[in-house]
């Protein structure tokens, strides 16, 4: 599957973090939050819990007009999920302005959200669609319904021809978006499953052209935690895994510490770091992450995401303080070099 122009230019990876340990401090666990809002976001969510969506429309009203779209990408999927609970809001919303860009998006991501775990997803996300296409012709310039539409793509089984022509759509509109580029690697993940080189390929590509501070630099990562939890396909190599993690590290570096926006990133990055037994890096993310856990990866089967990061947050304190190479999450960690499965159908990342 050929995905866009090739990615030419010269890896930034950077090497592992040396030198001898420091003492971490880090937030008691009864400071730890899951899924903390932002300063941007917790008012609109306040709003919307009392019944008044002014202060989303606004938030996402603000987005647009600054071109701040990894910041509605993940603003719409919050009110999306609270809408699911708590809808009065959005209904309202839509009611008093069926065609504001903002109520569109969110009300899409709602409907999709909604049927994803059906049985009938295929079927039923057909029935979206309108919903999808209303949202992207709201704002021609937005790349969050494409992303939207490449999720809905894979939901509903869709062919490669079909899922090529909404991936040009949206990177015509934003190059580097992570949202999208996310969506794409889980497509294309799911559509040759095993494949993980060729994942890792795609990554590798995006990530070496994004511009610094974008979060596609960490695509890998995600190539990387897709590996670990699949089981399935060929071995990567180890150093494929390292420098995946090294580059989102590197990444991580320059965001700004302690703060909600970035804890999605370090906590995946905790995780691959705990996998690969990488303590002293693991234990440097929770430093930055500070209070802010996230339910991704922890919910990775866990009922308590919260619980399950304050688990492993302690066993790497424990392997730091102790310099052991423990197995991590309870000694689940695989050894690498597993056998392979089989490789599926070739996925060709040629062309990103």
């Amino acid at each position: 599957m050929a995905l866009l122009h090739a990615f030419t230019r010269t890896s930034r990876v950077r090497g592992k973090s040396t030198g001898t340990p420091v003492p971490v401090v880090l937030p008691g666990d009864d400071e730890v939050l899951l899924d903390a809002p932002d300063g941007a976001l917790g008012p609109a969510l306040v709003g919307a819990a009392a019944g008044d969506h002014a202060p989303a429309v606004e938030l996402l009203a603000a987005t647009r007009r600054t071109g701040a779209w990894e910041h509605r990408d993940r603003y719409v999927r919050r009110l999306a999920g609270f809408a699911r609970s708590r809808p009065e809001w959005l209904d309202t919303w839509r009611a008093l302005a069926p065609h504001d860009p903002g109520g569109l998006l969110v009300d899409a991501q709602r409907a999709v959200d909604r049927v994803w775990d059906s049985p009938a997803r295929a079927e039923l996300l057909r029935e979206v669609s309108p919903l999808i296409t209303a949202a992207a012709r709201a704002d021609n310039r937005d790349p969050v319904p494409w992303r939207l539409a490449l999720d809905h793509a894979r939901g509903a089984r869709a062919g490669h021809t079909y899922f090529e022509e909404l991936w040009e759509a949206a990177v015509r509109r934003a190059p580097h978006h992570h949202g999208c580029h996310v969506a794409a690697l889980r497509y294309l993940a799911s559509s040759w499953h095993g494949s993980h080189r060729e994942c890792f390929d795609f990554a590798d590509r995006a990530a070496q052209d994004a511009p610094d501070g974008s979060l596609t630099q960490a695509l890998p990562l995600r190539a990387a935690y897709g590996y670990l939890t699949d089981g399935c396909g060929p071995d990567v190599p180890r150093e494929r895994l390292d420098a995946a993690a090294d580059r989102a590290a590197a990444l991580s570096a320059r965001l700004p510490a302690g703060h909600p926006w970035p804890a999605e990133l370090r906590n995946l990055l905790t995780y691959v770091l705990v996998r690969l037994e990488r303590w002293q890096d693991a234990l440097e993310q929770l430093r930055l992450t500070g209070p802010y856990a996230t339910s991704f990866p922890w919910e990775r089967g866990a009922d308590d995401p919260l619980g399950r990061f304050l688990e492993v947050r302690q066993k790497v304190r424990a392997a730091v303080a102790s310099g052991s190479s423990g197995a991590g999450f309870g000694g689940s960690v695989p050894a690498f070099g597993r056998p392979g499965s089989g490789q599926g159908g070739r996925l060709r990342f040629g062309d990103h």
